[in-house]
């Protein structure tokens, strides 16, 4: 039935499902049976406070957006013209056709030849994951997911041993707050909530480091403009400080950490000056940052992603891990640190990702490696075959990942077939022979966890799609049913599969969770504290990093938390360090579709110091090249201030087709993996510039 309009907006519960550590409790308007109003943020929710950002406070257009795609299409004409080169198909012969594709390739190159490919345009574990439940199912070849977290989480396993840390909401609780390595009025709002109530009712300090000025370091008290890829070097001179003036807490060493006499001579050698050849921070500055954190135990470092997309960045994250545990700052309320809090929901996925069904001998290719896979690099493929079969989910590959040019070379191939499950016509979406129309997160059944904060949500269904749109779940169902897929999750509706994976993993069931709003998985104080130990076998906080337990590729890694120099070093002939940062109205390719997102954003430019842009002879809004061995793109500059006179920012991700010559900023980052077990270098990137 419609909704009675005379009795007023109806206000529903949802939760955001966008790739960031926030996943929002929200409120949605409900208009109709198929229409959206306004979105806000829950303010009950004891994180979310009633804040959210203004591109998801505009959903209603995203939602609603009229080049949604609504119905399945097949491609009659040429790759990457878009919506003009498909026609439509019904729903049972396209599936019928993705299922014929694929056994035809399986037939002729086995099973490895299909590679399932997905990431976080939700995540919603249902919808998101059970991608995995058709691989295993199918022993199709596995993805390491490394495009986000995989290096962040490597620098901060070396050190606590678990992904998990001191509740955010005590940032609120903190006399000293410093965000390393993130920009929160960009990418995480929510942060900034809780650091505003520190300020206000603590005085509480606010220090960034981040390598140019951005708008979390415009509201700082402090900002540290350090290079890209030396943010180790920063973190060691501030614990030379903090052991040379008595400000180390030498007692919280000896009881949790395996600090020891090595750790105390390298710190030795580590003085400011140091540091600052190699970061570009002032000594003074460094000296005066390290003597407020020592005096302040009650310090909280959110730890970022931004610095961690680096070739080092495992290195580096571990290095700011440890000032904590010189400070002895866990001890605190509103003191320690926090990366992310995956671990303390203890999900029992078998059923949504099929564990139960995963051959360990089918060979697993690293996402962020998109490109060299396509294009069939042996070091990828290994004695397997070529990836002639694609399913694509939840991702946009033709511009969000590394080396634009080969990603697209490779989804360009006459003997690739490539089915994507998308909401609108993507340049990857154009790329491929067969598109289906997917749901949005307010039109199908889910479940969140975050990252940045402690609590389990549900949600429900609120709105009917438009048009034929189907969810994950269902696709993945119909594909199965034609694949000869067997597993129970492929006979079970979401709701059912939500239900039983709470149960499976010790939580209320799914009907008491979304009645109760959410469930906080919270642990207690000594437990974030980590004031019962550490998560490793001798409880202690690693100072010595055993890279060998984390990854594979760990030879040349520091032990001690030291700038290790193996990110992309700046030469005569490419001068310059690019960081392709987050724009503040985008997230990744998600809303770049949207009007308001766009008119915020306005054009790609490349900030660039006043005397860099004078030196090269430019003037304002003039167009540069940038370039390096993948390519170059023309690029507007941008005269700027903060940031370091060899650094470039570009705040991405921008659609190719927004770009001159019709490819993006990742054109010029690059496909290496970083230390120790892969990740994406996307902050590494040395680059040349030309007048154009």
């Amino acid at each position: 039935m419609p909704l009675d309009a005379t009795k007023g907006p109806r206000w529903a519960r949802s939760t955001c499902p966008h790739d960031c550590p926030s996943t929002c409790a929200l409120e949605v308007e409900l208009l109709a049976e198929d229409r959206i109003g306004k979105v806000r943020g829950n303010a009950a929710h004891p994180y979310t406070d009633g804040v959210v950002c203004a591109k998801v406070a505009r959903y209603a257009e995203r939602l609603h957006h009229p080049a949604r795609l609504t119905q399945p299409l097949v491609r009659r004409g040429e790759k990457g013209v878009g919506i003009s080169a498909f026609e439509p198909i019904g729903w049972d012969a396209a599936l019928d056709l993705a299922a014929e594709r694929f056994l035809r390739a399986e037939e002729r190159y086995g099973s490895e030849t299909i590679w399932p490919y997905f990431y976080a345009g939700t995540m919603g574990h249902v919808q998101r994951d059970g991608i995995h439940r058709l691989r295993h199912a199918k022993r199709y070849s596995g993805q390491q997911s490394t495009i986000c977290t995989t290096l962040a989480e490597s620098g901060w396993l070396a050190g606590t041993g678990v992904k998990a840390g001191v509740d955010a909401r005590e940032i609120a609780e903190s006399d000293l707050v410093v965000v390393w390595g993130g920009n929160p009025v960009n990418t995480q709002v929510n942060v900034m909530t809780h650091i505003a109530k520190a300020r206000k009712g603590r005085g509480a300090k606010l220090v960034v480091v981040d390598p140019y000025r951005t708008g979390t370091a415009a509201q700082a008290d402090m900002h540290l403009m350090v290079r890209p890829g030396t943010d180790a070097a920063l973190a060691a001179a501030v614990g030379h400080v903090l052991l040379r003036d008595c400000l180390a807490d030498r007692s919280y060493l000896a009881r949790f950490t395996d600090f020891d006499a090595a750790a105390e001579a390298f710190y030795a050698e580590r003085s400011p000056a140091w540091a600052e050849a190699i970061t570009g921070v002032p000594v003074q500055q460094i000296e005066t940052f390290a003597a407020l954190y020592g005096a302040t135990p009650r310090s909280y470092i959110r730890v970022g992603y931004g610095f961690a997309r680096t070739r080092n960045g495992a290195v580096s994250v571990h290095a700011v891990s440890c000032l904590p545990g010189l400070l002895g700052a866990w001890q605190h309320r509103g003191g320690g640190a926090l990366w992310g809090n995956g671990a303390i929901y203890q999900l029992d996925k078998s059923l949504i990702e099929g564990l139960d069904a995963r051959d360990p001998s089918v060979r697993v290719l690293d996402q962020s490696r998109f490109g060299p896979v396509m294009t069939g690099d042996p070091q990828d493929l290994g004695a397997g075959p070529p990836v002639t079969g694609l399913f694509i989910q939840n991702t946009n590959p033709a511009v969000v990942c590394p080396e634009t040019r080969k990603c697209l070379e490779g989804l360009a191939r006459d003997d690739l077939f490539v089915c994507v499950h998308e909401q609108f016509m993507t340049e990857t979406a154009a790329m491929a022979d067969l598109v289906l129309p997917a749901t949005m997160f307010l039109e199908h059944n889910d479940f969140y966890t975050a990252s940045g904060h402690t609590t389990l949500q549900v949600t429900r269904k609120l709105v009917e799609p438009p048009g034929a749109c189907r969810s994950n779940h269902e696709v993945l169902c119909g594909l199965a049913k034609r694949l000869g897929a067997q597993h129970p999750g492929f006979e079970m509706t979401a709701w059912e599969m939500i239900d039983a994976t709470f149960r499976a993993s010790g939580h209320p069931g799914a009907q008491e969770v979304y009645d109760a709003g959410w469930h906080d998985c919270a642990e207690s104080f000594e437990r974030q504290h980590f004031l019962e130990g550490f998560a490793h076998p001798d409880k202690r906080f690693h100072f010595h990093a055993d890279w060998a337990a984390i990854g594979a590729a760990h030879a040349e890694m520091p032990r001690l938390p030291d700038y290790w120099p193996a990110h992309d070093q700046v030469t005569e002939d490419k001068p310059f360090r690019l960081v392709a940062a987050p724009a503040r109205s985008y997230l990744n390719t998600t809303f770049t579709e949207t009007p308001g997102s766009q008119k915020r954003e306005g054009r790609p430019t490349v900030l660039m110091h006043p005397a860099t842009v004078e030196r090269l002879g430019l003037g304002a809004g003039e167009r540069v090249r940038l370039g390096n061995e993948r390519g170059s793109l023309l690029i507007a500059v941008e005269p700027f201030d903060g940031v370091q006179p060899e650094v470039l920012v570009v705040e991405s991700i921008w659609p190719n087709a927004a770009f001159e010559e019709g490819v993006g900023i990742n054109l010029l980052t690059s496909a290496d993996a970083g230390a120790p077990r892969g990740g994406a270098v996307f902050h590494d990137t040395a680059v040349w510039v030309r007048p154009a």
